[in-house]
């Protein structure tokens, strides 16, 4: 939901060349051996987030249906 809330601004700000010397200059920065590296922990980051996210959701719903099956009891 974020994502869709953010995107329109984000695109707004930034056109075709802004992202171009964006990744001009992250290439210079990392150099082209160092990208693949940083983009798979950014990857494992986002992976572990959205996990984290997903455990919470679950236990916050496990929650629920067991107050609601207990005060049916």
């Amino acid at each position: 939901m974020l994502q869709t809330l953010f995107q329109p601004v984000l695109l707004g700000v930034l056109g075709t060349q802004e992202i171009i010397i964006i990744l001009v200059i992250v290439l210079l920065l990392f150099g082209g051996r160092k990208i693949p590296e940083l983009m798979r922990g950014l990857g494992k980051g986002i992976r572990e987030f959205n996990d984290a996210k997903n455990n919470v959701k679950k236990e916050i719903e496990d929650g629920i249906k067991e107050k609601d099956t207990n005060s049916a009891s």
